[in-house]
């Protein structure tokens, strides 16, 4: 289970300097970000619009055009599922579904407990065989009803 800092606007500050430098360093902060906040603050996209020379609607566009980042903390797993074309004519939109349904809850969200968020990722490159997912940043290739709900329970844990 990952561990996230909590908000700090100095702590911020400081990542957002590490990598100013850097070419094309609004990814990079926004990852470094979300690695240590658990996802982007809202407090932090004007730090960083200020910090890269940039306008904070920029900033909020390269924020929401990536779906990997987060503008809440995620819940204490997280679980990806794959929504590539590739795995969708595998199944992938029946497993969705029943996971949704069991979570009681949408992509990019969390369940009420705070125990799952549920998100979409794009290809996780095992697409041969059946249907992907990530739980907690660990890769689970040929998933089937059987071994999703495995994983829902193991992402119901506390």
């Amino acid at each position: 289970m990952p561990s996230f800092e909590d908000w700090s606007a100095p702590r911020a500050a400081d990542i957002i300097a590490a990598h100013t430098h850097r070419q094309g360093a609004a990814l990079p902060i926004l990852h470094a970000l979300q690695e240590a906040f658990g996802h982007v603050p809202h407090d932090a996209v004007p730090m960083v619009a200020l910090a890269l020379n940039l306008s904070r609607a920029e900033m909020h566009g390269i924020v929401t055009f990536y779906h990997d980042f987060r503008d809440t903390k995620p819940g204490s797993h997280v679980l990806k599922l794959c929504r590539a074309e590739a795995c969708q004519s595998m199944g992938a939109d029946t497993l969705a579904a029943q996971a949704r349904q069991h979570l009681q809850i949408d992509w990019h969200e969390t369940t009420g407990d705070g125990r799952t968020t549920l998100e979409p990722v794009f290809c996780l490159g095992l697409c041969a065989c059946a249907p992907a997912a990530m739980l907690d940043g660990k890769v689970h290739g040929g998933l089937d009803e059987k071994r999703l709900a495995a994983l829902l329970a193991q992402a119901r844990q506390p």
